[in-house]
């Protein structure tokens, strides 16, 4: 049977979406699942954007869930972390080095083969924040909805598969699932200074259409006033579920049919191109594991080739080392940011 919404209303979209992602998200936890709200709206929203649901989240709230986002990746950025770290440069440098060579090697096969057209693929699979490329790839002349949809496809699985290991981490007894410490507010003062840079910066970057910068610029505040004790970075439990919902029904939405039906005759090609990544990111990540001293699970995060956002509550909800794996994603993030257009430029008219 071929379900379709197109019959309803828009409040009768959101309460299915509302109440189909509340379900999903009490499986999810009852099966332990880490990012089980992120998951579980992002699921909701797939099944019913592709079936005919017409629904969208402003892009202003999704930059402001990425600036509450931001925050939580700082929070785990503690100064002795970060101190630590830097004796560890040149372990960014390589791994954010072979994540985006690989990235670039698959966009340009699937370039060679006439899959898609010029720099399209190399900004499909480029390894940064999924918003930040897809904006970065309009701006240099590639199709947008072909980049979109190679992006959030990438994103899904990414974020699904880490998913997975983690619950089978977590269910073999190697690492346990983090509880939060409160759902409401413990500290007011500390609470609006966070919401201030989560909100305030997050805000700017999305009005200057700075790329990925509704993220990272508030991460990078939030980090510097940590690091001199100005800040405390509070974030109630309750303000990271709205974020997490925000973040995963920004991303299911996406996913409409229309999408899938521009890019159904090389979903193929672009699933294939998508786990082979996904397989080279783990094979760097089996690598980083036996040359530092980080655990298996930690190193694959680190090295998972995009969707910082999510890959953030996931390390948020698991016993990771979170500093190293929001380090590796911020520095991969910048690596792309600096080299992507030259490259993706390089690639589209030298190598074609």
């Amino acid at each position: 049977m071929n379900l379709r919404f197109t019959q309803f209303s828009t409040p009768m979209y959101w309460s299915a979406l509302l109440i189909l992602s509340i379900l999903l998200s009490f499986c999810l936890n009852l099966g332990h699942f880490p990012a089980a709200i992120l998951l579980a709206c992002m699921f909701s929203a797939i099944l019913l954007s592709t079936h005919g649901a017409k629904l969208f989240i402003p892009k202003w709230y999704f930059a402001l869930a990425q600036g509450v986002i931001g925050c939580l990746m700082a929070r785990s950025l503690q100064p002795q972390a970060l101190n630590a770290l830097v004796h560890y440069w040149p372990i960014f440098v390589i791994v954010s080095l072979a994540v985006f060579s690989a990235s670039v090697g698959l966009g340009w096969l699937l370039m060679r083969r006439g899959i898609f057209p010029g720099s399209t693929a190399v900004w499909g699979l480029a390894p940064g924040a999924a918003a930040a490329m897809v904006m970065m790839a309009e701006s240099y002349g590639a199709d947008v909805r072909l980049v979109a949809f190679m992006q959030y496809l990438r994103v899904a699985m990414v974020t699904t598969i880490a998913a997975i290991i983690a619950h089978f981490y977590t269910s073999m007894g190697v690492m346990q699932v983090s509880i939060p410490t409160h759902w409401f507010v413990e500290d007011g003062l500390n609470l609006a200074k966070t919401l201030i840079i989560a909100v305030g910066i997050s805000t700017a970057a999305y009005k200057l259409a700075i790329p990925g910068g509704s993220m990272f610029l508030p991460m990078m505040l939030a980090t510097a006033l940590q690091y001199f004790g100005l800040l405390v970075i509070e974030l109630p439990f309750l303000l990271l579920t709205a974020t997490y919902a925000i973040i995963g029904w920004s991303i299911g939405l996406r996913f409409n049919s229309a999408i899938l039906k521009h890019a159904w005759q090389s979903l193929p090609q672009v699933l294939i191109a998508i786990s082979a990544l996904i397989i080279l990111s783990g094979l760097i990540a089996i690598g980083l594991w036996r040359l530092a001293d980080y655990d298996l699970f930690t190193s694959y995060l680190a090295s998972s080739p995009g969707g910082a956002d999510s890959i953030a509550v996931i390390a948020a909800t698991t016993t990771v080392d979170t500093s190293f794996v929001m380090s590796m994603q911020l520095s991969r993030f910048l690596f792309v940011l600096i080299f992507g257009p030259i490259v993706a430029k390089f690639v589209a008219t030298k190598m074609a």
